[in-house]
């Protein structure tokens, strides 16, 4: 009796699992656009109302016992879904093992749904790849035009940024820095956040030529106000930006400045998954 109440819940659970993956899917469905084909990449990353979501990822050393083939076909695996979800979802997967020490690897996924995104992400860790993977962190945001530094409240730092344009080596690394602002900041008039917002894009446009930024803006949606993802093969670069960014008055209203900071390097995503798959 003991064995077939195993077997019942066993059984049970999986059909939990499963229709848990057929509901997000079901939900991704109903509320996203028909798409003819793949998302394009170019027009995605450019509009605004995008979620990204970013997750880090732990490999369980238990990964490294299955055989050589076992990890190759669990590798095929992780391919598949993202090729699945290719019409809903763009995907990004960024090696961060050797410079992250809760992490081998990040994800950003960008939807024009969060539904899509949990489809994708539900089908993920139903591989074998996705579960011998942990999560270490999880943001979530959405992308808006610009509220501050505009053509009408800022005209010469809106040209400023419009005209600055990256002119380096295609960029190499990637970096995610979380942002939380305090009370204080939220109860600044309009006025006075634009003058701080002035202060702090003054410094970041020399740097605009070998560091690509975007932002999204993460209030109520997670436990931060905004992910900052940056593009460079220039580290030296950004760090000088980040120091000249540690020196504007706006720090002050900052609760939360990275914590965690994710480094990665840019790869395609069959890369990462098949070099995080070869060995330990």
């Amino acid at each position: 009796m003991t064995r077939q109440r195993t077997m019942a819940a066993a059984v049970s659970l999986a059909a939990c699992l499963a229709g848990g993956a057929a509901f997000a899917q079901q939900a991704a469905a109903e509320q996203s656009p028909a798409m003819a084909g793949p998302v394009d990449r170019a027009k995605i990353l450019a509009a605004p109302g995008v979620f990204g979501n970013f997750s880090t990822y732990k490999i369980r050393p238990e990964y490294y016992k299955l055989s050589a083939a076992e990890r190759k076909g669990a590798a095929a695996e992780a391919m598949s879904v993202i090729d699945k979800h290719k019409n809903s979802v763009i995907v990004d997967v960024y090696l961060t093992r050797g410079f992250e020490a809760d992490s081998d690897y990040f994800i950003r996924v960008n939807s024009y749904d969060m539904a899509a995104t949990q489809a994708f992400l539900v089908d993920w860790r139903a591989t074998r790849f996705g579960m011998y993977s942990d999560v270490t962190e999880n943001l979530v945001g959405i992308t808006k035009a610009l509220n501050y530094i505009t053509k009408e409240k800022s005209a010469e730092l809106n040209t400023g940024l419009g005209s600055a344009k990256y002119t380096g080596d295609a960029p190499k690394y990637a970096v995610v820095i979380p942002v939380k602002k305090n009370a204080e900041w939220w109860n600044l008039s309009d006025e006075q956040r634009l003058k701080e917002l002035e202060v702090h894009t003054l410094p970041t446009l020399a740097y605009l030529v070998n560091v690509k930024r975007k932002l999204y803006h993460s209030t109520g949606l997670d436990d931060t106000d905004f992910i900052t993802y940056f593009e460079t093969n220039d580290l030296g670069a950004f760090n000088n930006l980040l120091l000249a960014l540690a020196k504007v008055p706006e720090n002050k209203y900052h609760v939360r400045w990275g914590s965690p900071t994710v480094l990665g390097t840019i790869h395609p995503a069959e890369s990462v998954v098949a070099t995080l798959s070869m060995g330990n």
